[in-house]
């Protein structure tokens, strides 16, 4: 699996940014002693935790010991440190970067995490909105809730159908995996570890339920080899599907074309 470019450029930035920051302040060595450069080591730690992760913040202050060691401690341009005050100052420098390197990341981590809520809370209340708005058809939310779970579940393709079962449209055989409504895959009659396992093969089935009936299916088509979106993903993605199937309980029949082209009878839209 690929490393995300955010955190390739962060461990980058890890081995460099002590470097260059120490290497700048070399000039004001004989100016200022140990222990003010220290704490702007401390600071080039912190900034690159923010940008990346713990893993990177870690390794960030394990590079400004070093180029601080090497730069900043008797003797010069070696790894060598013979004054006791320079040991103390180099252990401190590294408790601490490790430390703040590790609350930087957490809180990427937290505002990462308000970020994506809100942004959930969003896409429910727009989906809400559009159904208690006059002129909306159904086709319409429809529409804008597939857009949503590919988004939210990182999809390559979702489609919906009307058929309520999968032996309604399909050749008889093993039922499709399906999403519940608790966020977890179920397969032939088993609970798929997800997390472990990535998507299964194939389309997952993400009924749309109210009542105790099944009014129509998402069926999600996820990138080969993605990483499963979070449980706080999925749970959206089987709230969306219940708003879907409160638009389609209303007494009349509601006649939608899946992006397939196809009615929920099998009918092709292009020959209407």
């Amino acid at each position: 699996m690929r490393m995300p470019f955010r955190d390739l450029a962060a461990l980058t930035a890890a081995v460099l940014a002590p470097f260059l920051a120490a290497l700048v302040l070399l000039p004001l060595r004989t100016d200022v002693g140990p222990t003010t450069v220290a704490p702007v080591l401390v600071v080039v730690v912190v900034a690159v935790s923010a940008l990346g992760n713990r893993w990177a913040g870690a390794l960030a202050a394990l590079s400004a010991v070093a180029w601080f060691d090497f730069f900043h401690t008797e003797p010069y341009q070696s790894f060598d440190i013979r004054d006791g005050a320079d040991v103390e100052t180099a252990v401190l420098l590294l408790l601490v970067g490790l430390a703040v390197s590790q609350l930087a990341a957490r809180a990427r981590v937290m505002r990462s995490a308000a970020g994506t809520d809100a942004e959930h809370l969003e896409r429910l209340h727009r989906v809400m909105r559009m159904q208690a708005a006059d002129g909306r058809t159904p086709q319409e939310l429809i529409d804008r809730v597939r857009q949503d779970l590919e988004d939210v579940l990182e999809l390559r393709e979702c489609r919906f159908t009307t058929a309520e079962e999968p032996g309604d449209e399909e050749p008889a055989g093993p039922p499709p995996p399906r999403l519940q409504a608790d966020g977890s895959v179920r397969v032939e009659g088993w609970i798929w570890d997800l997390d472990r396992q990535g998507w299964p093969d194939g389309e997952t089935e993400l009924p749309a339920t109210t009542g105790g009936r099944v009014r129509g299916r998402f069926l999600l088509t996820p990138v080969p080899g993605a990483v499963p979106p979070p449980l706080e993903a999925r749970l959206v993605a089987a709230d969306l599907a219940v708003l879907t199937a409160l638009v389609l309980e209303g007494p009349e029949r509601l006649e939608v074309v899946s992006s397939t082209g196809r009615t929920a009878d099998g009918a092709s839209s292009s020959g209407r």
